[in-house]
């Protein structure tokens, strides 16, 4: 995939753990091991990790730097359940398998907290997040979403909040009503990423990054050739998503990278970042082009909410983003912006997440559609399960049936772009 815009300095590259760039040895000759995997975000970290802690020999193949994709550059968003409805998992692999993937969810949420624990990853975790509605009809749709959470799939973590009650988490007069969850969160999504290679490399992973795979030849033995080495290994795992490119065709056009943005505010005097979101929770809308937004470690306000399915980065796009927040947050209006940066989520047509194989020992996660903050950690664990040769927890994902973009090459992206208007237009009413 051609990715048309340059990275900006974030915020998040600005404060992790470890500096931004790629600081860990270029893979030069030939290097055999157990395990090969292709991507250096929270899936291929935590593939790395759970596959060390088995006893593999881990080799981790980064094009650029750990967390250089969107496991460092997302809103940071822990949320339960998957991007696609569960009516739609429900249409595609019935009942039993959707209330399955469901729970899935939720063991990613607890495996994140479990591995920040036990591996001492500083990140700057903090529980709460709030689903709002900004229009009549969306209270409805929350009703019947909590409903659906309670009665179908037993999770009572979620409670629905009327307007006076959720002002207890956001002082904004857009929002009439949402559902908030003490068992998702938010948290800094580079330091966590970081903290997951750390962990990995203590266990004997080797990371090599400013190393892009160029392809790969599967049999017996996988041959992974990079531009001044190779990778031979009994198994590979390609955990790229949007940022794979040709290492793998077939799964190029089963997803579609979509741009999303995000800024970040100056800092605020610690009671003032209190006034805005009391509770500290993170806050999403439920428009399909939505709002989202949460506090720092330090009291700034980070906002996302613009998206671009062109592959351009929008024009003026720190004040196009400024505006949104003011908005919704009118007492931010006086805030200088100090980053504005963008980065690729890859969505597949159904927005479920898909995993499976392409060869008996090639195996791949992708397409986690804007929901994979957890979700890849749990991925990377399945990886390791199914590789060792138990395979049933990763099967309930992979048998999530997934077709190509239509359009071809040139067509996928203009005819996208056209039906986003729908959903755009659908947002106003």
């Amino acid at each position: 995939m051609r990715l048309n815009f340059p990275p900006a300095p974030s915020y998040y590259a600005a404060t992790g753990s470890e500096p931004a760039r790629a600081g860990r040895a270029m893979l030069k000759g030939e290097f055999t091991a157990d395990v090969g995997i292709i991507g250096g975000g929270i899936a291929g970290c935590s593939a790395a990790l759970h596959l060390a802690q088995r006893g593999y020999r881990v080799a981790l193949l980064e094009a650029r730097f750990v967390g250089y994709g969107a496991s460092g550059r997302s809103g940071g968003q822990t949320i339960f359940g998957l991007a696609a409805s569960q009516k739609t998992l429900i249409a595609q692999v019935g009942r039993d398998a959707a209330r399955r993937l469901f729970d899935l969810s939720i063991e990613a949420l607890d495996l994140t907290q479990s591995l920040i624990r036990e591996h001492g990853i500083d990140c700057d975790y903090r529980p709460n997040h709030v689903h709002v509605a900004t229009k009549p009809r969306h209270l409805q749709e929350l009703d019947e979403w909590l409903h659906e959470l309670h009665h179908d799939y037993g999770y009572e973590s979620a409670r629905l909040l009327n307007r006076d009650e959720l002002r207890a988490h956001v002082r904004s007069e857009r929002y009439l009503g949402g559902i908030i969850d003490p068992r998702s969160g938010h948290l800094h999504p580079l330091k966590y990423t970081q903290g997951l290679a750390r962990a990995a490399e203590a266990c004997g992973v080797c990371i090599f990054e400013n190393t892009q795979a160029l392809g790969y030849e599967d049999g017996t033995l996988v041959l992974v050739r990079t531009a001044q080495g190779t990778v031979r290994c009994r198994h590979l795992v390609l955990c790229g998503n949007a940022y794979l490119g040709p290492v793998a065709p077939v799964l190029a056009r089963r997803i579609l990278g979509v741009g999303t943005y995000i800024i970040a505010t100056e800092p605020m005097e610690a009671a003032r970042a209190r006034a805005l979101l009391p509770s500290n929770a993170a806050i999403a809308d439920i428009n399909w082009i939505l709002d989202y937004f949460r506090l720092s470690a330090d009291h700034r306000l980070l906002f996302g909410g613009r998206v671009s399915y062109s592959a351009f980065e929008p024009p003026h796009l720190a004040e196009s983003l400024q505006r949104r927040m003011v908005r919704v947050l009118p007492e931010t209006q006086d805030l200088k912006v100090q980053y504005a940066w963008g980065g690729y989520l890859d969505i597949t047509m159904s927005r479920a997440p898909d995993f499976g194989r392409l060869a008996p020992n090639v195996y791949y996660t992708q397409g986690f559609s804007g929901h994979g903050m957890s979700l890849t950690g749990l991925a990377g664990k399945l990886v390791a399960e199914a590789l060792a040769g138990t395979a049933e927890r990763f099967d309930v994902f992979a048998r999530l049936p997934h077709r190509d973009f239509p359009g071809g090459p040139l067509l996928r992206r203009p005819s996208l772009v056209l039906a986003m208007l729908y959903y755009r237009l659908r947002d106003m009413l």
